[in-house]
């Protein structure tokens, strides 16, 4: 082995020590501490080994071409989510959560890519480099998620495996992999978007972890044969410049999708869907069943008897027949039973909680629901 690889070899073992040894120690580092030790590594890398500027001419088409990637990826994902549902995360739109969260996020990466790809630049085809290389990158990712689990039970160990570990490990062999071939901003860009769409939209699907795991661990072995098909065309410049000039067009269809999707089924739109999590409404309504739900925008007045009223109580959206509306000095409050019930249900409904009516149903589309969940 060089000198050269020698010290390259070293040194990421000595990153890996750092990141196992804080594994042990409470965490020393807290958010903040990791961007400025990656900073710290980065220097102490470019003072021992130098700088390689990014020279990939094919970076612009590669990133497009993952753009694309991933349009289509949230299309089908927002879909998959009117079968298995979707959640709201938490509101990371304030202070805390755009200083705390959000902005060391953006830094851990942009720094921890560029990283990557000095020390894959460094290794000049080495294997055993490489591999070495990807292998701490999983480690980082893996210590950092300790933190937010507990292992005092074989599942909560499964757990960690399958949403930590084996996803870590495909996102890992991309990246490097692109990393190595076309440069750190494609690595960049896909990881900005797949990190830090569960913060920044305001509902995601909902799976289980069983198909989160499924799905985060395949996608990026997708893109990665994708990735590798690309290379195999060859590096023509006519036929690049072409190619880019389609895929600029390309985009263009599928975000407008997207964002459709998104809005509606968040609920921002006038109309917007939810599948059925409960046989309550049977025969009408089954469980699997996709209803869109026609916001009433403040119209109490206009809600009739037996029309089939959405509204959320303790955080879940219910979907059941008015059969009673009561008002009170102006205030409306209504009373709904599902059409399997026996009886009423057991609590007034207030006009804040009421979200609209529903008169469209698809069916069967979301019958999947009760699989995946079981699963």
């Amino acid at each position: 082995m060089k000198r050269g690889y020698k010290r390259l070899l070293i040194f990421e073992i000595v990153i890996i020590l750092i990141y196992v040894l804080n594994s042990f120690v409470s965490s020393i580092l807290g958010e903040y501490s990791k961007v400025l030790l990656l900073i710290g590594l980065v220097v102490i890398f470019s003072f021992l080994f130098g700088i390689e500027k990014d020279k990939h001419h094919l970076s612009k088409i590669v990133i497009i071409d993952i753009l694309i990637f991933l349009l289509l990826y949230f299309i089908l994902y927002y879909l998959l989510g009117l079968i298995i549902s979707f959640t709201k995360p938490v509101n990371y739109y304030t202070f805390n959560g755009i200083f705390k969260v959000i902005i060391p996020l953006i830094s851990t990466i942009i720094i921890k890519e560029f990283l990557r790809y000095m020390l894959l630049r460094k290794s000049e085809g080495s294997k055993l480099l490489l591999i070495v290389t990807v292998l701490l990158f999983i480690t980082m990712d893996v210590i950092d998620s300790l933190a937010l689990y507990n292992f005092n039970t074989n599942y909560n160990i499964f757990l960690y495996l399958a949403l930590c570990v084996l996803p870590s490990i495909s996102k890992n062999i991309l990246c490097s992999y692109i990393s190595y071939n076309f440069g750190y901003k494609p690595t960049i860009i896909y990881l900005l978007i797949m990190e830090l769409y569960p913060y920044l939209l305001p509902i995601i699907p909902n799976p289980s972890e069983y198909i989160y795991s499924i799905i985060n661990f395949i996608v990026p072995f997708i893109l990665l044969y994708k990735m590798y098909n690309f290379i195999k065309k060859g590096q023509d410049e006519h036929i690049i410049r072409e190619y880019h000039k389609n895929k600029v067009g390309s985009l263009i269809l599928p975000s407008i999708i997207v964002i459709i999707l998104v809005y509606f089924t968040s609920g921002y739109f006038h109309y917007h869907a939810i599948v059925i999590a409960s046989g309550s409404m049977t025969p009408n309504i089954h469980k699997g069943d996709v209803v869109v739900i026609e916001k009433i925008d403040g119209k109490y007045s206009e809600l009739k008897l037996n029309q089939v009223l959405a509204y959320r109580y303790k955080d879940i959206i219910v979907v059941h027949r008015l059969v009673k509306i009561i008002c009170v000095d102006g205030e409306y409050y209504f009373f709904t039973k599902g059409d399997a019930n026996e009886t009423v249900d057991n609590y007034k409904i207030t006009e804040d909680m009421v979200i609209g009516t529903v008169n469209v149903k698809i069916p069967y589309i979301g019958c999947p629901t009760v699989w995946l969940k079981n699963l």
